[in-house]
């Protein structure tokens, strides 16, 4: 049997959120439909970007999930990672802060959906 992970984020437009989210992980969309395009994250993981289910998402609406970017290299890679898409202009919800795991940040997609990033196990 074939096990695989596919995270669902539920989006308005997902050709956007497509860019928005190849941009952040740096690769192309491994399958693509007008509403629904998925990444390939490495063996039995995948991002699924789903638009169509809800009607007009905002980010005013409080999320109580987080599709988590787990980041090998420490606190420098990690710090890195935060400047890179601080630079972007992609919508920070809490600085880099030892969590207890490690040091991570919190970010949102255009949607307002939460994305966080911490230092893999």
């Amino acid at each position: 049997m074939t096990r695989s992970v596919v995270s669902i984020v539920y989006v308005n437009d997902a050709p956007a959120a497509a860019r928005f989210y190849g941009d952040l992980l740096g690769m192309s969309p491994s399958f693509e439909t007008p509403g629904y395009i998925t990444f390939d994250l490495g063996p039995g993981a995948d991002l699924g970007l789903w638009s169509g289910q809800f009607e007009e998402l905002s980010p005013d609406v409080p999320r109580t999930s987080e599709v988590c970017l787990a980041v090998d290299g420490g606190p420098d890679e990690l710090n890195a990672t935060f400047e890179q898409w601080n630079s972007k202009g992609v919508t920070i919800l809490s600085e880099p802060h030892d969590a207890g795991f490690g040091l991570t940040f919190l970010a949102a997609d255009p949607d307002g959906n939460r994305i966080r990033v911490a230092p893999r196990g």
